[in-house]
This record gives C-alpha cells, structure tokens and sequence, in this order.
C-alpha cells in the first residue's frame, strides 16, 4: 500500500490513483457526480415563524422529506449569503494554503480539531479522496482555539459567526420536528442535553481515476442532525434502498441540504430516517462542502422519545450517546475486517486453482 500523503493537493496531479484509495468494485460510484436528480425535496422557510400563517404548510414538507429520504434542502432559511460567501471563500484559501501550513494543524495521533486527509477514524481500510479541517464550537465552553487555523486572516471570526447562525437554524428545524411527533417544541433539542456542534470542511481535489473511489464512503451520520453547505460542482450522494440505486443531490446556490443521523432516527422511533449517504469525486473540478452536525452530548440518553400506537421501541433499551457511537464504529470497523478477510480468501483460492491447473491449460 502506497505511503499516506501529507495533502493531497500535492499528489493532485498524478495521473494514477494511488491504491491506499482505491475502492472494491462494489463501493465504486454508480452514478456520475453532475447526474442530477430532483427526487429530494428543496423547501422554502419562509413563514416558518407564522403560526397562524405556513409554518404549518412548510412543516408537513420537512416532516413528508424527513419518512421519505431523511435528507431535504432548505432556501429562504435567513443565514445571510454575505456570511455564506465568506465562509467559502476563506475555506478554499485554507486549502489553497501550502502543505506545511495546513499540517501545522495536523489532526492525526487522536488530536481533537484541525486538518487531515481522508477521516481523523482510525483504522479506516481504504482512504477517501479528500482533504478536511474540522472544529469543535459547541459548547462553547469547550473551543480549543488552537486546534482552530489562523489562517487565511479572519477566518477564526467568520467562523465563530458561522457556527452560531447554524446552531440557531438547526434548533429551529428540530423544533418542527418535536412538534410533529406529538411532543413540546424544545423535546429534541432537550434530549440533546448540551448539544454539541461539530463542523467539518470538505475538499475534494480533482482525481486522476474517479471511478476507482470515493470523496466520502459511504455511511449515516451517527448525530441528531446535519446542516451541509455545498459548491455547483455536485457529488452528494444518496440512496433509499440499501445502495442498489443511487441518486446525486442537485446543487442549489445557497441552499443547506439538511439531513438526519442516527440520533434523530433513534429519537423518533424510526419513524424519520437517518440518510444514507456518500461523496463522488470528479477529474474536471475541485468541490467544497461544510457539513455542520448538530450532535447529543456524550451522556445524553439515545431511546425513542414516544412511541406511537401499535408500534414497538426499535431500541431493546435505553444506552448513551457514547455507547451508541461506540457500537456504531465497532459494527462498521468489523463490517470492513470481514470483508477484507473474504477477499483475502477469494484470491487465495483462485491463486490455488490457477497453480494446480496442467501447464499445458494455462497456456492453452
């Protein structure tokens, strides 16, 4: 397996794909990164705070999206574009920024905030083609401002500035969801305890071989709630149906694309489904994303907060957040040992029946 590069802006240009990120054959896109789709829904907040008015309308949109897909896009929503134009054109300069500045934030060895290529997960298999920067900004309380890059200058303010706007936004979504599973508007954002706020900036550099691998495998957010901010390239990616078929998220300028996690299905008794989902890279054009996940605090209890008439609890009982996200990354570290180990077998086991054929058959 090739060495793991510093960045990958500096391997960018290679004309073949290293194998530390080539994927099997059955993890590899299906479907283009600008294949567009319109299957998920694009909703307008505009009069979500009209009670008498479409808050109502608007409501039944995000709730029909959220037992539909899991995932829907929000315009209208009152994050100020000017905040949103800094907040990407700072993060591109970040990456713009040459290796040994971006790896003075170097997050690996377990570090918590800063930049790193591919996941800051340990013992991942095969590396997903990005580059990312990631912080912590909530609690407040708990911001480590030197895991946080300083440059390029003012990055640190825009994003202190980007971080509450989302917290505020995503609060306002979970409301909506409080109220259509019957419950007080502040019964989500409660069982969150001390929500906590991770933000994770994506690139996608071009790829030499784009359909060897993945900007991002494919997998469901483990938190309550995700607020991801994307460029025109395109490349998300979802699916309904187990990964048969896959669909790629239209772009829509200034749009957050919202989706849930694991904790919010878990919340709702299942009812609203946690969006599976993955990232395709292209060779024309870079991609920038900013995913913001809303998140419980470690010790918040993850079991259905009501369970409607003839339904069960699809949890067998109450666990913490910690317990859920450490069962979560078990299964899928033990999910991919095994199917490393049932590879390794196959190709064992044709390498045995091409050395017992004749010479004479194999040169037939």
């Amino acid at each position: 397996m090739a060495p793991t590069p510093t960045t990958l802006t500096a391997i960018a240009g290679e004309k073949t794909l290293q194998q530390s990120f080539v994927r099997d054959e059955d993890e590899r896109p299906k479907v283009a990164y600008n294949q567009f789709s319109n299957d998920i829904p694009i909703i307008s907040l505009s009069g979500i705070e009209e009670v008498e008015g479409r808050r109502a309308e608007i409501c039944k949109k995000i709730v029909e999206a959220c037992e539909d897909w899991g995932v829907f896009q929000i315009v209208d929503h009152g994050i100020d574009p000017k905040l949103i134009s800094e907040m990407t054109r700072l993060a591109r300069e970040f990456f713009a920024l040459p290796p040994e500045e971006k790896l003075r934030f170097d997050m690996s060895g377990g570090k918590k905030g800063g930049f790193i290529v591919s996941s800051h997960l340990q013992g991942e298999a095969v590396q997903d083609w990005r580059e990312i920067v990631t912080y912590f900004s909530y609690p407040v309380r708990h911001r480590d401002y030197s895991r946080w890059p300083d440059k390029p200058e003012g990055w640190r303010d825009v994003t202190k500035q980007y971080s509450d706007e989302l917290m505020g936004l995503a609060c306002k979504l979970l409301e909506v969801l409080s109220e259509a599973m019957g419950l007080e508007k502040e019964a989500l954002t409660k069982a969150c305890v001390d929500m906590d706020q991770k933000v994770v900036v994506n690139f996608y550099p071009k790829c030499p071989q784009p359909d060897l691998t993945l900007g991002l495998k494919r997998h469901t957010d483990p938190g309550t709630i995700t607020l991801l901010l994307q460029d025109q390239v395109g490349g998300l990616q979802a699916t309904r149906d187990g990964g048969k078929t896959w669909i790629t998220v239209q772009p829509v300028e200034g749009a957050f694309v919202v989706n849930l996690g694991d904790h919010g299905h878990f919340l709702s008794n299942g009812r609203f489904k946690n969006a599976d989902h993955q990232a395709v890279v292209n060779s024309n054009q870079s991609r920038l994303s900013i995913a913001t996940f809303q998140n419980p605090a470690q010790e918040a209890i993850v079991y259905p907060l009501k369970v409607r008439e003839g339904e069960k609890p699809i949890l067998e009982e109450p666990m913490t957040y910690t317990e859920m996200y450490k069962k979560k990354m078990s299964k899928d570290l033990e999910l991919a040992k095994l199917k490393k180990l049932a590879k390794e077998q196959l190709q064992d086991s044709e390498k045995a029946k091409h050395e017992a054929k004749p010479v004479d058959d194999i040169f037939a």
